[in-house]
């Protein structure tokens, strides 16, 4: 009985010993395959490392290129610009000796800006600021001498000629204008320069008037003025210009008070 007891126990050893054996193998090959996969987890690491070294470069050098090629491009605006600023001196000399036997021109060409910018301003209120800057334009080149007095004259004699064009003019256009104190972009109608009506984007419509303190724009109340102010639209985007029509009264008569 002892001796069947004891060989139990020598063959429970035997079985623990191989147990522990297996189990340590197992154990050392798990730690060989994490320290094979750290191995190659590393490896991949160190590839990645180089590889972002390598865009670096790549990137660091056109980055480099792109600055050079924009440098080149200043300098080449610079010169540019130096030559452009030399021809222009050039240019402003060569004008000022043109002009110097046309002293007599300087006293026509202010009276005749003096007597347009009157014109332009006391006239309907067409497109005031745009045509008084294309004046204030002229004056400014001859002054900086960019263009010569007889130039000056030439262009002041196609300003009087646009003046004179519009007087005649009928149509549709785009303006800002105040109704009630508030700056709108509205749609003017425009006969001559003698009656303006106007169409704002919130459907109201109306005529300029003008009295003692200038000119203003007068939305028209009355269903009939307004039935009739929207016919004459109408009419003009039809491309009608001729037959009659009944208005309401938007005479702006020069001098009126």
């Amino acid at each position: 009985m002892i001796r069947k007891h004891k060989k139990s126990l020598i063959s429970l050893a035997v079985s623990i010993t191989l147990f522990s054996t297996s189990l340590q193998a197992q154990s050392d090959e798990q730690i060989v395959e994490s320290i094979m996969k750290l191995r190659a987890d590393v490896e991949s690491l160190y590839t990645k490392i180089d590889e972002n070294k390598e865009n670096y470069k790549a990137q660091m050098k056109s980055i480099s290129l792109q600055v050079a090629d924009s440098e080149a491009q200043i300098n080449r605006k610079s010169t540019s610009i130096k030559l452009a600023d030399l021809e222009l001196q050039k240019i402003k000399v060569k004008i000022a000796n043109t002009s110097t036997s046309n002293i007599e021109l300087k006293p026509l060409l202010t009276s005749s800006f003096d007597l347009l910018e009157n014109s332009i301003k006391d006239g309907i209120p067409f497109k005031v600021t745009a045509r008084l800057a294309s004046l204030q334009k002229i004056k400014s080149d001859l002054k900086e001498g960019l263009i010569t007095q007889e130039k000056a004259l030439a262009l002041l004699w196609v300003s009087y000629d646009d003046n004179i064009r519009l007087t005649k003019e009928i149509g549709l256009f785009k303006q800002n204008i105040k109704v009630d104190g508030i700056n709108v972009l509205a749609q003017v109608a425009k006969i001559g320069s003698v009656m303006m009506y106007f169409s704002t984007p919130n459907n109201q419509v109306g005529y300029v008037v003008k009295d003692s303190t200038g000119y203003s724009y007068k939305v028209a109340t009355a269903e009939e003025d307004v039935k009739n102010i929207v016919a004459l639209y109408d009419a003009l985007q039809k491309n009608i210009r001729t037959g009659y029509f009944t208005l309401p009264n938007a005479l702006i008569l020069k001098g009126a008070k």
